[in-house]
């Protein structure tokens, strides 16, 4: 997907295609990368097309939407879905290793560094569910990193404008 979709979306769309678009992201679907989608979004805001508040309103939502549905996939199927997942996407190993040792070491605090970490922010979440961390906990750690990181990316595309737009193109 490319910014010219992207834009296509946003304008057709509106709101949900940020919605669908940050929720496929946090999803850690292919095609949906956070570099372009969230600064996108915040130079739309920027332009008047959408209240800053209501993107991050958005996109916070979304991200943590996105993160229970992992989370979940992690709790009930357990590690044999994380094998299966593993398989698909075998240079995701590492990562998610250390996104138990994370998790094991630091707990909740482990996650929200998670959360800010490029690759690993969107695959914490299942080895979260595997290790069953406290929905609630879990739940507010996600939350806070995923508010911080769509905060930076919005926040860039919204105060940097066209410029964020001429770098990603």
């Amino acid at each position: 997907m490319n910014i010219t979709m992207l834009t296509l979306y946003f304008t057709k769309y509106g709101a949900a295609a940020i919605f669908v678009i940050v929720l496929l992201e946090y999803m850690n679907m292919p095609g949906f990368p956070a570099g372009i989608i969230m600064p996108l979004s915040g130079v739309w805001a920027a332009r008047g097309n959408i209240h800053f508040l209501t993107v991050m309103l958005i996109t916070l939502t979304a991200g943590v939407l996105g993160s229970w549905i992992l989370y979940a996939l992690g709790r009930t199927g357990g590690n044999l879905l994380l094998e299966k997942y593993l398989k698909k996407f075998p240079k995701q190993r590492e990562p998610i290793e250390r996104n138990f040792d994370l998790i094991r070491q630091k707990g909740c605090l482990g996650i929200f560094i998670s959360k800010l970490i490029p690759m690993v922010r969107t695959i914490v979440s299942i080895p979260a569910g595997v290790l069953k961390i406290n929905f609630i906990k879990y739940t507010i750690s996600s939350a806070l990193g995923v508010f911080v990181w769509n905060l930076v990316f919005v926040g860039a595309g919204y105060f940097l404008g066209d410029a964020v737009l001429t770098y990603l193109i």
